[in-house]
C-alpha cells in the first residue's frame, strides 16, 4: 500500500534524526559552559547562513511556480521566514557582543558555511518536492536546538526576551509550514515526481552539514 505525505514525512525524520551526540555545543550552552565568544561566533555565522538559505528559498520559490507548483506555498512561507528570523538575530548579536566592528572583521569558518553551500546547490538543481521532504526532516532537529539555547540563554546567560527572539522563532510549533510540506509531498507522490532516495540522499548530508556547523564552533 502506498504511504500518504504524512507517513512518509514522519518516516523519513525518523530516519534522519540525528545521532545525540552530533551537536556538541548544544550540551555546552545547555549548561552555560560555552563562552559569549561562542555565541557570537554562533551569531555572525547564522547571519551568513540566513541571508544565504534567504535566496536560496526564495530561488526554490520561483522554480516551484513554474516545474511543481504545489512546493512554491512551502518555499515562500520558509523565505519569509527567513526574512523575519534575519530581523531578530541582531538582538541576539548584539547582546553576544558581535558589534558593527567584529561583524567586519569576521572570517567566515568553512565548517558552518557547508551547510548553506548545500542548500544552494538543491535550490539550483534538486526536484523541489524532493527538497521539501529532506527540509522537513532537517526542520524537526534545528527546533529542538533552538529551544534548548533559548532556555540556556535565558537562565545561564541572562539574555532578554529580545536577545533570544531568534531562537524562540525556530523553536515555536509551525502547523501551517508542515501542512504545506504535506501538500507538496502529496503532489510529488501522486505525480511520481518525488524519489525517496533522492530525499534521503538529500535529508542525510544536510543533517551531516548540520553536524559539521555545530561541531565546528563547539572546537577550542
Amino acid at each position: 500500500m502506498t504511504r500518504t505525505a504524512g507517513e512518509l514525512l514522519e518516516a523519513t525524520t525518523v530516519r534522519l534524526a540525528p545521532d545525540p551526540g552530533a551537536n556538541p555545543l548544544l550540551p555546552l550552552i545547555a549548561s552555560g559552559a560555552a563562552d559569549r565568544g561562542v555565541l557570537a561566533a554562533l551569531a555572525l555565522e547564522q547571519r551568513l547562513v540566513i541571508a544565504a538559505d534567504l535566496r536560496s528559498f526564495r530561488h526554490l520559490a520561483g522554480r516551484s511556480a513554474v516545474e511543481e507548483p504545489a512546493c512554491a506555498p512551502f518555499f515562500e512561507m520558509l523565505a519569509e521566514g527567513e526574512a523575519v528570523a534575519a530581523g531578530r538575530l541582531g538582538a541576539f548579536a548584539e547582546a553576544c557582543g558581535a558589534d558593527g566592528g567584529r561583524t567586519a572583521a569576521y572570517e567566515p569558518l568553512p565548517g558552518c558555511q557547508a551547510y548553506p553551500s548545500y542548500v544552494a546547490r538543491l535550490a539550483l538543481g534538486a526536484a523541489p518536492a524532493d527538497v521539501v521532504l529532506a527540509l522537513s526532516a532537517n526542520f524537526a532537529s534545528w527546533g529542538g536546538y533552538c529551544a534548548t539555547i533559548s532556555r540556556a540563554l535565558r537562565d545561564h546567560y541572562g539574555f532578554a526576551d529580545e536577545a533570544r527572539a531568534f531562537f524562540d522563532f525556530f523553536a515555536e510549533p509551525a502547523p501551517e509550514l508542515q501542512e504545506r510540506a504535506r501538500a507538496a509531498v502529496q503532489a510529488g507522490l501522486d505525480t511520481g515526481r518525488i524519489s525517496e532516495k533522492r530525499a534521503h540522499t538529500y535529508g542525510r548530508l544536510l543533517q551531516s552539514y548540520e553536524a559539521m556547523f555545530w561541531t565546528t564552533l563547539a572546537r577550542p
